[in-house]
């Protein structure tokens, strides 16, 4: 693919944009598959796939840190790891739960050992944690650059209160700053436009929307009438409103001028929105990779942008 790379925030790490989720790895996709999707991906020019260290503790029989373990031993095999910029995030591990600073430290050892990495490009807060005063957190983040372990720092999952305090402290205090916000954005979930973009404006952050397909519902299979076989099945289901029932028949019609796949187009809108780098999509199955692949190549008319965003409207105030 020819798709040119972009470059994440403030940062040198520069990244297809598509980027691969991590979530289903040990999940939905096991050993085998995860290494045949994600050389797949990697054939197709990919270089970004985004993981957690809770990725997937959820499960009957895992523990967490299985998706960075997966990964570790397809870097380990492919000899690879320089090639990829790898995203993880710290917070959610069974084990090392929260932000206080001995914890991040002593998760990050375990992410990188799991990944049989040296270092993390891209290293995310997953989730706030308010017994910890933000201070502590960011500074701990910083004194992983500095140790050399990260590369840089990003934001998940916090208030935009809390974002704007988080760079508050950053400038007081001379740290390394965050590049990176990772939120919840698509086609039916829009309320990042009015809470999150202009920070991302302010700071110059590369955006990493994650549900980049609302938990499948944007791949057009959730319909009326239709009973989906999926983990996520209860998710992307409750979108099934008039909202997204709009946004279903403007995707299928702009989808069909272009010979497309309904996610093909749900993800080409995501990408071409002001401040994103890079939406997060991931595929347990190597079946489901070229429709996301696609959306890269993929270049929307004004107007069928403006098309899915009318459609999608009700969901910007959600």
């Amino acid at each position: 693919m020819t798709s040119a790379r972009r470059t994440i925030g403030t940062s040198d790490l520069s990244v297809f944009p598509l980027s691969l989720g991590g979530n289903v790895f040990g999940w939905t996709a096991d050993r085998d598959t995860s290494f045949r999707v994600l050389d797949a991906y990697t054939a197709a020019g990919g270089n970004f796939v985004d993981t957690a260290d809770g990725y997937s503790a959820w499960v009957p029989g895992n523990t967490g840190g299985d998706s960075e373990r997966i990964l570790g031993e397809w870097f380990d095999a492919r000899g690879n790891r320089e090639d990829v910029v790898l995203a993880t995030k710290v917070s959610q591990h069974p084990d090392f739960k929260g932000l206080a600073a001995d914890n991040i430290r002593r998760a990050a050892d375990a992410s990188l050992q799991g990944l049989q990495s040296e270092y993390i490009d891209l290293y995310y807060a997953h989730f706030d944690d308010e017994t910890v005063p933000l201070e502590e957190t960011v500074a701990a983040l910083s004194g992983l650059v500095d140790a050399g372990k990260v590369r840089y720092i990003g934001i998940s999952n916090y208030t935009p209160e809390r974002v704007e305090e988080w760079f508050a402290i950053t400038e007081r205090e001379g740290l390394h700053r965050a590049v990176a916000l990772q939120p919840h954005y698509n086609l039916v979930e829009r309320a990042y436009e009015q809470n999150y973009r202009p920070l991302a404006e302010r700071y110059d952050l590369g955006v990493m929307p994650y549900f980049a397909l609302a938990a499948g519902f944007l791949t057009g299979k959730y319909r009326d009438g239709v009973t989906v076989d999926s983990a996520r099945a209860g998710g992307a289901a409750k979108y099934l409103d008039d909202t997204g029932r709009s946004v279903l028949a403007a995707l299928d019609e702009v989808a069909a001028a272009h010979s497309a796949s309904v996610a093909t187009v749900a993800l080409a809108w995501l990408a071409a929105q002001p401040t994103i780098t890079a939406p997060i999509a991931s595929a347990r199955t190597l079946e489901q990779l070229p429709d996301l692949l696609a959306s890269v190549e993929l270049e929307l008319s004004a107007d069928e942008l403006d098309a899915l965003s009318d459609a999608s409207q009700a969901a910007t105030a959600a």
